[in-house]
């Protein structure tokens, strides 16, 4: 009978884990965004997402007394001609981020733009 019960509201269960749970679902964990730069230059989607880990990840939730992961979304905007070379926005988000005075957390994210090729270097040519 226990068993039943627990099957029966197991479902109901789920949800409350957390909204930080269900947003970092199918995020790749990487100690290093390359990873995530390379696979967006891959992906015929031209996205990748990911999650940073590591003891850059700890360092920067501890200095802002984050209470959520950091979140890296990578996006295509522009496939160069030279193969393997894309222009990228890459944005990194977390939540509860503690700037000095404020009061609160609040969600905080940074985006840049950059021409980045799978091996690392910028494209020899912008066209």
């Amino acid at each position: 009978m226990k068993l039943l019960r627990a099957l029966i509201f197991l479902p109901f269960a789920i949800p409350l884990h957390g909204q930080a749970q269900v947003a970092d679902a199918g995020r790749l964990p990487v100690a290093d965004v390359r990873v995530l730069m390379v696979a967006a230059i891959d992906s015929p989607s031209g996205t990748a997402q990911g999650l940073l880990t590591g003891k850059d990840a700890e360092s920067i939730t501890r200095h802002f007394k984050a209470s959520g992961p950091i979140l890296i979304d990578v996006t295509t905007l522009k496939r160069y001609a030279q193969a393997g070379c894309s222009r990228l926005n890459v944005s990194f988000s977390q939540e509860g981020v503690q700037l000095p005075g404020q009061q609160a957390g609040k969600r905080h994210s940074v985006d840049f733009g950059i021409n980045f090729c799978r091996d690392g270097q910028p494209p020899r040519s912008l066209s």
